[in-house]
């Protein structure tokens, strides 16, 4: 059986980014998410300016 993780960056508009991964989310795997991301944001105060994580372990990584 195959597996799938889906992880999308939403915001008020609409999903940002979407990216599917054949394994679970790994630092590294969720590092490049994260600059893929940065490419849709914008500088602050503009929209889509902050981005807001939970607790989850692959967020607390240092190079984030």
């Amino acid at each position: 059986m195959d597996r799938y993780s889906i992880l999308p960056a939403l915001s008020l508009d609409g999903i940002l980014h979407l990216d599917v991964c054949h394994e679970s989310w790994k630092g590294a795997t969720f590092y490049r998410f994260i600059e893929d991301l940065l490419d849709n944001m914008n500088p602050f105060p503009k929209q889509n300016s902050v981005l807001i994580m939970d607790n989850a372990n692959i967020h607390h990584r240092p190079e984030l």
